[in-house]
């Protein structure tokens, strides 16, 4: 994949509080926290392109990861505003469809970022990373990583939230898949039977959930040598858990890419992860926004895909072979936060 900071430029966050650029056009950017950096440069790509294009952009966002019920209230403020376009990054992906439904009705045009809605079709479009993909790349590295030992590995799985978003889901499975585990519904995890899963643990995708989940999965098997987490911030955690208790070495592996988990990667924190890109996912969501004022058209998605893929890159310094990455140079170079 070639990728470019050009072509990276972006942005999205929520918390009842507004943001405005001049214009006739409006609209409005609700994102799961605006605390975690990913959701923050979201904010300020959203923000750029906005005053870019002339678009007034108001900002929502939940005091945490899961809080749906400020997103509801926030799609409703938003409708009631007379915006002409919503972006959203779902808390819950599910729940949010009939608050969505009630805002396309009213002529809404509803993109998801980042985090496709269930059915994903509920939203007019979404632009996002193949989180299945992110996923599946860190799996296949580590599978490679370990050689003959992969079948023999203890692994812990730090996921995102019991609510299961998709985005939690597709990532999950995807390492899964990656490593050579066979899946049971891929639409759901935790339901797998290999028994080298130690099991699977939640951590509201922030440090201090990485944490107590590593911790709690350490005291169900204290051998665990292989370490899936839903994003960097969570692997930051599971690291500092796996230090005190004197396990360094153990293989983490990650997604996000933003420059903090870069930086992990290339410090051996973190073996790998998997670089997705909020910038472009929310410029273009303006953008999209702004086309549709002006003339009804609805984005398309990529080719073969049901939303529009926004990219994946693997970062490691330990590459291996028949899996594509790139080094932590060029992961400095396209990160954010």
């Amino acid at each position: 994949m070639k990728l470019s900071m050009t072509a990276l430029m972006g942005s999205a966050a929520l918390a009842l509080m507004a943001t405005t650029a001049s214009a006739q056009t409006s609209a409005c950017l609700i994102t799961k926290t605006d605390t975690n950096p990913f959701f923050v440069k979201m904010k300020e790509g959203a923000e750029a392109k906005a005053a870019e294009l002339g678009v007034t952009l108001k900002s929502y966002a939940g005091k945490i990861d899961g809080d749906h019920e400020s997103q509801v209230a926030a799609v409703e403020a938003c409708v009631a505003d007379g915006a002409k376009g919503i972006l959203i990054t779902a808390s819950d992906t599910k729940a949010i469809v009939d608050s969505v439904k009630a805002a396309r009705d009213a002529g809404v045009l509803v993109i998801a970022l980042d985090t496709p809605l269930d059915p994903i079709d509920a939203a007019d479009a979404t632009f996002a990373t193949d989180n299945f993909q992110a996923g599946l790349l860190i799996g296949q590295w580590a599978a490679a990583t370990l050689g003959a030992e992969a079948a023999n590995a203890k692994i812990a799985m730090l996921d995102l939230s019991i609510a299961q978003p998709s985005v939690d889901v597709l990532r999950d499975q995807g390492f899964l898949q990656g490593f050579g585990i066979d899946l049971a519904d891929p639409n759901k995890w935790g339901d797998e039977t290999d028994p080298r899963i130690v099991g699977n643990e939640v951590t509201a995708g922030n440090e201090e959930g990485g944490l107590k989940a590593m911790e709690a999965l350490l005291a169900k098997d204290p051998d665990i040598n292989v370490v899936y987490t839903i994003n960097e911030p969570s692997a930051a955690g599971a690291f500092e858990a796996l230090k005190a208790a004197g396990k360094e070495g153990v293989l983490i592996v990650s997604v996000d890419g933003g420059c903090p988990g870069v930086a992990d990667v290339r410090d051996g924190v973190i073996g790998a992860t998997s670089q997705q890109y909020p910038l472009l996912m929310a410029s273009l969501g303006i953008e999209a926004i702004a086309k549709f004022a002006a003339d009804g058209t609805k984005p398309a998605p990529t080719e073969g895909k049901a939303f529009f893929d926004t990219g994946v890159a693997l970062i490691t310094d330990k590459p291996v072979a028949g899996v594509e990455s790139i080094d932590t140079a060029k992961g400095t170079e396209l990160c954010w936060g």
